[in-house]
C-alpha cells in the first residue's frame, strides 16, 4: 500500500511549490508553457513497474514523459506529450518530511519546510534538465541529482 498524504502536506507543499515556482526564471515559466508540470501524490504502480521500481522500497520524487528536446525529429507526431511530474510523497520522503528532526547518528538536521521546498525545487529544476536532454551524470553535477 502506498502512504498516503494528508490534507495538511498538500496544502503546506502546494504553497511551497508556488513559492519555488515563483523563484524560478521567466526563460523557466516559459517552458513550463510548453511542457506542462503536473503534481501527483505518488506514482502510480504502472509507473512503478515500468520503472522496475518498488512501491514500497523505492522513493519516486518526479518523471519526465515525452522526448527531450535534443533527441526530437520533424517525424515525432503522435509520441507522448511532453510533462513533468513530480510526486509530492517522494520529495517529503526524501526532504525528510514537514517536520524538523536530527538524524541520530551525525546530528545533522533533517526535514522541515525549507528542507522539503529545496527538494522541491531540486526535482522541478532536475526533471526540466532531462526535458533538455540531460541525463543523470550531468543532472548529478549540477547539483539537481
Amino acid at each position: 500500500m502506498l502512504p498516503s498524504i494528508t490534507k495538511e502536506e498538500r496544502v503546506a507543499f502546494d504553497e511551497l511549490l508556488e513559492e519555488v515556482l515563483a523563484s524560478l526564471p521567466a526563460a523557466l515559466h516559459a517552458l513550463l508553457e510548453e511542457c506542462p508540470l503536473a503534481v501527483e501524490d505518488h506514482p502510480s504502480r504502472a509507473i512503478y513497474e515500468e520503472m522496475g521500481l518498488d512501491p514500497e522500497d523505492d522513493d519516486l520524487c518526479g518523471l519526465h514523459t515525452g522526448v527531450p528536446l535534443t533527441e526530437r525529429t520533424n517525424q515525432a507526431s503522435g509520441v507522448v506529450e511532453d510533462t513533468l511530474l513530480i510526486f509530492r510523497r517522494g520529495i517529503i520522503d526524501q526532504a525528510g518530511g514537514f517536520e524538523p528532526l536530527v538524524d541520530d547518528d551525525t546530528g545533522e538536521p533533517l526535514g522541515g519546510r525549507d528542507a522539503v521546498s529545496e527538494e522541491i525545487r531540486i526535482t522541478v529544476l532536475h526533471e526540466i534538465g532531462h526535458h533538455f536532454g540531460l541525463g543523470e551524470d550531468d543532472l548529478d553535477r549540477l547539483g539537481y541529482a
